[in-house]
């Protein structure tokens, strides 16, 4: 596919944008990172001005949950003369791989920053063969 460079290129992608948003809402507001070692899948997800008692996660079938809410800083009886940061209630679905340990997970929250670190299965870790010396076998059908 080409990609359009300059004002035309711009509002194209803010045409997608919109359309991603109007899909699904709550998952274009959480940001999220995913990288991976040998040992784990690491998910960061952006949830600034969240409190952490509102932030759940939750893995059903394959599928992790993370559902937050930002409460609007308007008070009550004020008229808002700009409003950009979406409020209320946000939810982020994914699907993980069966090589990864669930039930191992951790998650931390610091800075309006959700870390999780979900551990890799023992079966899907790389291992090492060891080789043995001597005269050849036949291996037999």
């Amino acid at each position: 596919m080409l990609a359009r460079t300059g004002a035309l290129g711009d509002l194209d992608r803010l045409v997608h944008q919109l359309a991603r948003a109007a899909a699904d809402p709550a998952a274009a507001v959480i940001a999220v990172d995913a990288w991976r070692d040998d040992d784990a899948l690491y998910l960061q997800f952006d949830l600034p001005g969240v409190d952490r008692s509102s932030i759940e996660l939750t893995t059903e079938r394959g599928i992790l949950t993370l559902s937050a809410e930002r409460p609007s800083p308007i008070p009550a009886g004020a008229r808002a003369v700009l409003t950009e940061r979406p409020t209320g209630r946000f939810t982020r679905r994914l699907a993980l791989s069966d090589a990864l340990d669930t039930a191992a997970a951790e998650a931390a929250y610091d800075n309006g920053v959700l870390t999780l670190r979900i551990p890799l299965a023992a079966h899907a870790k790389p291992r090492k063969i060891a080789v043995s010396g001597g005269t050849p076998k036949q291996l037999t059908a």
